[in-house]
């Protein structure tokens, strides 16, 4: 089984093709990161105008590259939600017209989905039923994998996610975009210990986190130090920062696996490359004994590699759409995935 998965829900236009499930044959990628660095952070119009440019020869490349055609394909998955939704729909548009030019059934993956299911490519066997920790730039949630297309939100953010405060507080800080690798980076020389940093909570439901008071946190102190001629010693923020989100981002883990008991965990999305994430989670894991799977960095960012995994996943379990599949920025809560 030969599926082609096609991602555009961002600022990457990315095709690959995936063999059985798990056999990555091919995966293409075209970053804008270099493009939106100058303004700081995403241009919707501009990543929807470069997705158009991109797609057709990204998607050629990555079939060359597997060394085969369309006609060989069984399917082909986009992702249709969540996103921006001019990048979105450009892949959407893009796939649908594939599939019907070639006669191909169109399977529809939401995003995050496919960041989970990153962890099948490297990992075959790790199988449903697990825990999952989704962590990016939009998102931040732990989920219950209850089968490969079947999902229960068991916790979320109420307000930033945990890459969106990595961004922001690097731009004040003074980091380039993309912010959350400035970061990562920033803290491997500085002082954790300096900043003491606010861990927000989230009254009445104690798997559920909140971002936007640490990162208010960290823009007023950085404001305060310019107004009254305080110097801030930018690399020990950046370790101070990664390593209390790290640390609730664990602590609301662990908190998960034991209210359900889950002892096999896994890491999703961008900010799963996060260093602090990686080695506190390692920690946590290692002393209670849990099996813990992390996705390479090349595939914790947004690629096409995992949407055609995941695609996959949705083919074999019959879910397939056809040409009035639209693309949704915000789409269906993950928790009420039937195919997601």
């Amino acid at each position: 089984m030969l599926i082609l998965g096609i991602e555009s829900s961002c600022d990457e236009t990315a095709a690959s093709v995936v063999k059985d499930c798990t056999e990555l044959k091919s995966s293409v990628i075209a970053s804008q990161a270099m493009e939106h660095q100058k303004y700081g952070g995403v241009v919707p119009e501009l990543a929807s105008r470069r997705h158009c440019e991109n797609i057709l020869s990204v998607t050629e490349k990555a079939l060359a590259d597997a060394n085969i055609t369309a006609d060989d394909l069984d399917g082909i998955a986009v992702t249709y939600t969540p996103g921006l939704i001019g990048a979105l729909l450009v892949g959407v548009n893009f796939a649908k017209g594939m599939a019907f030019a070639a006669g191909k059934p169109l399977i529809p993956v939401h995003h995050i989905t496919g960041h989970i299911a990153a962890n099948y490519l490297v990992h075959p066997e790790l199988r449903p039923p697990y825990l999952c920790l989704v962590v990016s730039g939009g998102h931040t949630m732990l989920v219950e994998v209850t089968d490969y297309t079947k999902f229960r939100i068991l916790g979320t953010t109420r307000d930033d996610a945990a890459g969106e405060c990595f961004d922001k507080c690097a731009r004040v800080l003074g980091y380039p975009y993309p912010g959350g690798v400035q970061i990562d980076k920033a803290a491997q020389t500085g002082d954790a210990g300096t900043y003491q940093l606010p861990r927000p909570r989230v009254a009445g439901s104690d798997l559920d986190c909140s971002f936007s008071g640490l990162k208010t946190a960290v823009i007023n102190m950085v404001h305060h130090a310019a107004q009254t001629g305080e110097t801030i010693d930018a690399p020990s923020m950046a370790a101070s920062l990664q390593r209390t989100v790290a640390e609730i981002l664990t602590e609301k883990t662990e908190l998960a696996a034991r209210k359900t008991g889950y002892t096999t965990i896994a890491m999703a999305g961008g900010v799963s490359a996060n260093s602090g994430l990686r080695a506190s989670m390692q920690r946590m894991c290692q002393a209670h004994g849990y099996r813990l799977y992390m996705p390479p960095l090349s595939l914790c960012g947004d690629n096409a590699a995992m949407i055609a995994c995941q695609g996959s996943y949705n083919f074999l379990a019959g879910i397939t759409a056809d040409e009035s599949l639209n693309a949704y920025a915000s789409g269906t809560a993950i928790g009420e995935m039937k195919e997601m």
